[in-house]
């Protein structure tokens, strides 16, 4: 069984990331191999904050005495050193996650306020901010990377602050999603590789296609178009760092109509085209700094 990595740990000079916030590490990666799993009292880092969040398949967190499955949409949010240890369970033959763990004093107070006040567990979904704000990084991170203390403390911020925003304001003034947005939803993440167009979208729904985009702009903030090209942008990084496809190939396997629109879509989302992305931009092991 294997697994396939995409992370980025970083170690810089100075005391402004202690004193406020700093970024220690952050990717997405899937898990597939059982002995894969995090004793919080067996780690070597101190003072440090993870969370993580599932995109897909399933993983276990124990906390304590008690033990929860996290499945799509689930997050935790705990202390190293601490008493937890996450795991790839038994039953599941997967677990594919985004990270982030952050370490500074501002990071301790509010972190130790929000789990004191809400516990180590929460469900977010995938258009919320700081879901949002870590796929963001990542990608900034793979393309032109982090060179100086600043720039990491200034993204372990505003990770802490659209954390406190959601969990304090957000979650509780946000009405769950309609039933029909989250069957387009479902269904554009299930079969993004197919040849979709509006009208297939619209077909699951029920509604007729006025009433649904306008339902769709308003509640994910974007068109539905424009989420399908996100989805199938998201998963060609992974086939262009983990496969020997062609750019074709590739473009035909995520649902695009050919090469070169593929191109010019990633080339407009990523900043890069994609045959460079694929040549500069390798993915990177934890243990490999970015150093000022």
């Amino acid at each position: 069984m294997t697994s396939s990595t995409n992370s980025f740990g970083f170690k810089f000079k100075g005391d402004l990331q202690m004193r406020i916030a700093g970024l220690h590490s952050i990717g997405k990666e899937t898990r597939t191999c059982p002995s894969y799993q995090w004793n919080g009292l067996e780690r070597s880092e101190e003072g440090r904050w993870v969370f993580q969040y599932t995109l897909h398949g399933q993983g276990a967190i124990r906390i304590g005495e008690q033990t929860y499955d996290l499945s799509k949409g689930h997050a935790f949010l705990v202390q190293i050193p601490s008493d937890h240890c996450y795991y790839l369970p038994d039953q599941s033959s997967s677990w594919e996650f985004i990270f982030i763990t952050l370490f500074g004093n501002e990071v301790t107070r509010f972190f130790e306020q929000i789990t004191t006040k809400h516990g180590h567990l929460f469900t977010f979904p995938l258009h919320a901010k700081p879901i949002k704000l870590i796929f963001h990084l990542l990608e900034e991170i793979a393309t032109s990377g982090i060179e100086q203390a600043y720039k990491a403390s200034q993204y372990a911020y505003s990770f802490l602050m659209d954390y406190l925003q959601y969990v304090e304001y957000e979650e509780q003034s946000q009405s769950p999603f309609p039933l029909t947005i989250y069957k387009a939803i479902s269904f554009m993440q299930s079969k993004f590789a197919e040849n979709l167009v509006l009208d297939d979208i619209v077909a699951v729904t029920g509604l007729s296609k006025y009433h649904f985009t306008r339902l769709f702009h308003h509640t994910v903030k974007e068109t539905p178009m424009k989420y399908l090209a996100k989805l199938r942008i998201h998963q060609s990084t992974f086939l262009l760092k983990n496969s020997d496809l062609t750019i074709a190939e590739i473009a035909t396997a995520v649902g695009f109509r050919s090469g070169n629109y593929f191109s010019k879509v990633f080339k407009n989302m990523i900043n890069v085209p994609p045959s460079e992305y694929r040549k500069n931009q390798s993915y990177m092991p934890v243990d490999h700094f970015f150093i000022d």
